[in-house]
């Protein structure tokens, strides 16, 4: 069995509640895309140890260990709750393929619309990045080839678009 990082929580993500506070003993379900059926994620880039399901975050809201490894070829559904269960969010055929940057931009504080190198293929496999940080996709919205933030992300950040 070969692994690959995963796109969803790859390596030293934090996560976070609604209100931007660490997401302390959150869960994180793992399952295959689509479906509630359990599927495996692990702990190192040998994947031989599987995480728990649900995975439990530390108490800054990270994965223990810091690395979610997926199976290649598999897509996958996860599942973001607090510690008592609250649905976060859903982030479903999450696949491990080649990803793609299609938008590498500089925040001016004022900006809220930019123009992609190329139209990503499904909200679902695009990934938004501000200073490193994974936007939630109520934050932003995409149409073919725009991205348009519900806020201006901040001066001088660094915003990544990307899909796979």
């Amino acid at each position: 069995m070969s692994v690959n990082l995963s796109a969803f929580g790859g390596v030293g993500w934090q996560f976070f509640d609604n209100n931007g506070i660490p997401l302390t003993g959150g869960l994180i379900y793992t399952y295959a895309a689509s479906t509630t059926t359990p599927q495996a994620t692990y702990t190192t880039s040998v994947g031989n140890i599987a995480h728990a399901n649900p995975i439990v975050l530390d108490s800054t809201g990270r994965v223990p260990g810091g690395e979610i490894w997926v199976t290649v070829g598999l897509a996958y559904k996860f599942v973001l709750q607090t510690s008592a269960n609250t649905l976060i969010a859903t982030y479903d055929n999450i696949t491990n393929g080649s990803i793609i940057v299609i938008g590498d931009f500089t925040g001016t504080g004022s900006q809220t619309i930019f123009v992609l190198s190329a139209t990503p293929t499904s909200l679902n496999t695009t990934n938004v990045y501000i200073n490193g940080v994974y936007q939630n996709k109520n934050t932003y919205s995409l149409a073919s080839s725009t991205i348009t933030f519900t806020q201006a992300p901040p001066v001088n950040s660094i915003i990544e678009v990307s899909f796979s």
